[in-house]
């Protein structure tokens, strides 16, 4: 267990980025300076956020404070949740497992697809007309 007051972990989704620092405190969330209530309005995406914390039992002991950028608000939910989960692995190493299990170390692979030349989107055709 490392002994620093602050623990840091990024996070990333589609095109969001997510910085996240762990400080020890009572379990408040900070997203770019406003509660996370105000910041999502969504309860499905606070729950998101949660999960590491829940899953390591540590949802009272650390305050979150994180920077994100970029994407809509569920690719910085799913970005904060990974950045949550890689700085609970700097705390303390034990939580690899569980974290592991869960799939929140796992850096979601799933990106926008390209557009294609001949196409009016990645993969929509133009309309067909037989005249």
């Amino acid at each position: 267990m490392a002994k620093t007051d602050r623990y840091y972990g990024t996070g990333r989704r589609k095109k969001s980025i997510a910085r996240v620092y762990l400080v020890p405190g009572k379990g408040n969330v900070t997203i770019n300076k406003r509660s996370m209530d105000d910041y999502f309005g969504l309860e499905t995406l606070k729950v998101i956020v949660r999960q590491p914390l829940v899953a390591t039992e540590n949802a009272e002991k650390f305050d979150v404070i994180v920077n994100v950028h970029g994407g809509g608000y569920t690719g910085q939910a799913g970005a904060i949740r990974h950045g949550i989960a890689r700085a609970l692995l700097q705390v303390d190493a034990d939580f690899r497992p569980v974290l592991k299990k869960a799939g929140y170390l796992t850096r979601d692979p799933r990106m926008k697809e390209r557009k294609k030349y001949g196409l009016k989107s990645a993969r929509r055709a133009p309309q067909f007309s037989k005249r």
